[in-house]
């Protein structure tokens, strides 16, 4: 069996609470000829749990059969140099000959950039061994930063980012993106358009069992339900500004939202729906990835929102929890300007401008007063949809397809 190693600093188990990409793609690469071994930081993204014990500098497991490598990076907390002081650790103990010494020797390293700098090791890790180098993007930096408003585009560091974004194209034999168009970034950087995959995010549909109906309400309330991070990105204060026009409104007075995740804002959040005066928003503790599908049929709907950045979203859009709340088969309002619509697409429910309560608190009350025929309509057709599109037993039969592309140019000296 071929081997591939995976450097994703924030990769995740299936028992933890965050996107479980890297795991599913393993799984299902299996079949086709491929073990992954997944390299990973020893710190969980968004709770901050250190995986390790304190005199272990990294270890070594099989979780389901996909073998994960954890590597000790010092704990943090929020976006300051605590977290670029772990991006770093990760990025240099990864490296180190002895980190990876009793891993299969890989046919391909794959390094993928929810920051560049595990990238950076990929690309070095690829040379020791003479191997093909993948370059997986999942955020495009620093572009992202800047739209974000964190960098100055003439900033010395936007400058230094962006050499490095170039030098990691050019090294490697396919650039995996996870946004539709992301190909419009990247090829006028001279980068042929050929060398860009487009491999999204996806859904392990066997987690989520069909559904024969949705929640039938009578005359209990309607949940509402967002799950993930509480980040910068996520929009939530628009969400909590939907739920205060709700709240004001008489038929919105028995709409709940349950808001489950973790992350850099949920404290800000929660103090701001206190000082709204919000009673029907709750805030809840994270769940792990397995607990979704059980935790997705207690709701009547989901919501979830980006912020309204036109020049960020023109690439597209591929979060983690859109296709779980579509393969849940429960209608979805969204608040996206995003060049592409999952949503719209699947005709999965209702979509609205970023920005905008108002109109956020409107489409959840057309979708609160719906009939019951037409939700269930709504989530039987996003669940098909990804179902066509988005499964990973899909998805990891077209990276199969990218990694022997790559070993077998390099077999032919291309």
């Amino acid at each position: 069996m071929k081997q591939v190693w995976i450097l994703n600093h924030y990769a995740q188990e299936p028992g933890g609470a965050g996107g479980t990409r890297h795991f599913h793609l393993a799984e299902y690469l299996q079949p086709h000829g491929w073990q992954a071994s997944i390299i990973a930081s020893s710190v969980e993204l968004n709770s901050g749990r250190q995986r390790l014990a304190a005199d272990e500098a990294l270890r070594f497991e099989r979780i389901a059969g996909i073998p994960f490598l954890w590597v000790r990076t010092p704990e943090y907390e929020g976006n300051d140099g605590g977290r670029m002081l772990n991006m770093l650790a990760y990025t240099w103990r990864a490296f180190l000959r002895r980190t990876t010494q009793d891993l299969p020797r890989p046919d391909v390293v794959m390094g993928s950039s929810v920051h560049p700098f595990a990238a950076v090791t990929a690309v070095f890790l690829a040379r020791r061994f003479k191997v093909p180098f993948v370059f997986e993007v999942r955020d495009l930096w620093p572009q992202t930063l800047v739209d974000m408003g964190r960098l100055k585009e003439k900033a010395l560091m936007t400058w230094v980012l962006r050499k490095l974004e170039l030098w990691l194209y050019r090294r490697a034999a396919r650039i995996i993106v996870l946004l539709p168009r992301a190909w419009e970034y990247i090829t006028p950087l001279g980068i042929p358009k050929e060398r860009v995959v487009w491999l999204p995010n996806g859904v392990d549909l066997s987690l989520f069992p069909r559904m024969e109906s949705a929640r039938v309400q009578g005359t209990s309330a309607f949940t509402l339900m967002y799950f993930g991070a509480h980040g910068q990105a996520n929009g939530l204060d628009n969400v909590l500004q939907a739920m205060k026009y709700v709240q004001q409104r008489q038929e919105g007075r028995q709409i709940y939202l349950r808001m489950i995740g973790d992350g850099p804002l949920k404290p800000s959040l929660m103090a701001q729906a206190a000082e709204m005066g919000l009673n029907n928003v709750s805030f809840e503790a994270p769940v792990p990835k397995s607990q979704i599908p059980v935790l997705a049929t207690q709701a009547d709907a989901f919501v979830i929102a980006v912020l309204d950045l036109p020049n960020l979203y023109r690439y597209g859009i591929s979060m983690n929890k859109l296709f779980d709340y579509l393969a849940a088969e429960r209608p979805i309002i969204m608040s996206s300007n995003a060049v592409n619509n999952p949503v719209n697409e699947a005709q999965a429910g209702l979509t609205v401008a970023p920005g905008k309560p108002d109109q956020l608190a409107d489409a959840i009350l057309k979708i609160a007063s719906m009939p019951l025929e037409e939700r269930q309509r709504m989530g039987h057709a996003g669940r098909k949809y990804v179902e066509e599109n988005h499964g990973f037993q899909q998805l990891s039969a077209r990276l199969a397809t990218v990694l022997e592309e790559v070993c077998a140019e390099q077999a032919n000296g291309r």
